[in-house]
């Protein structure tokens, strides 16, 4: 028997949210566009998700509102994929189960796979997204995610987002910039 996709009979703000946000795959989606992944071709290869099931909770999540889907900037045909301003009113609950995984499953005993910095000032940014250099309250943006102590190095048949997100990145910008033509070349 298939699970409804809605919590009828809940008249809860939590049901609601889960309507959105609680299938499988649907977080790590937004992980990873919060990480500055834009294109489905490399959602579907750094998730490892069947195509069909990617295309469903991108549509969904378009649906909600929580995604744009546009055409990739540059003149391409190609579409992307950006947070909207619902979208990043989820980045403290994508935080949040962040640093209970890291809490409760870490890796290895080797600390964080990632660490979360104040592109501002480079001091670490605590759960509740404040900033313990100077005590701002960090908005997404502002983050610079950074491999910790318990990532391992990605290997050399490692998908290009994996590869990219061995290096210091600004959330939120896109993690693969395409090659854009130069002047005097076709």
């Amino acid at each position: 028997m298939t699970l409804p996709r809605d919590y009828r009979g809940q008249s809860c703000s939590l049901a609601r949210a889960m309507e959105v946000v609680g299938e499988r795959w649907t977080l790590l989606i937004l992980r990873d566009a919060f990480y500055g992944v834009r294109r489905f071709g490399e959602f579907a290869a750094h998730l490892a998700v069947p195509r069909s099931v990617l295309t469903e909770r991108l549509a969904g999540l378009t649906g909600a509102g929580v995604l744009d889907r546009r055409r990739e900037p540059g003149g391409g045909r190609r579409e992307v994929y950006v947070l909207t301003e619902k979208g990043l009113g989820l980045w403290p609950a994508v935080r949040a189960l962040t640093d209970w995984g890291e809490t409760h499953h870490p890796a290895n005993g080797e600390g964080p796979r990632r660490v979360f910095l104040h592109h501002a000032d480079g001091a670490p940014t605590g759960p509740d997204g404040r900033c313990s250099g100077c005590g701002a309250a960090v908005p997404p943006g502002d983050l610079l995610v950074a491999p910790g102590p318990g990532l391992p190095p990605p290997g050399d048949d490692a998908d290009p987002v994996t590869a990219a997100l061995a290096r210091p990145h600004r959330l939120l910008t896109p993690l693969l910039t395409p090659l854009l033509p130069t002047r005097g070349t076709p």
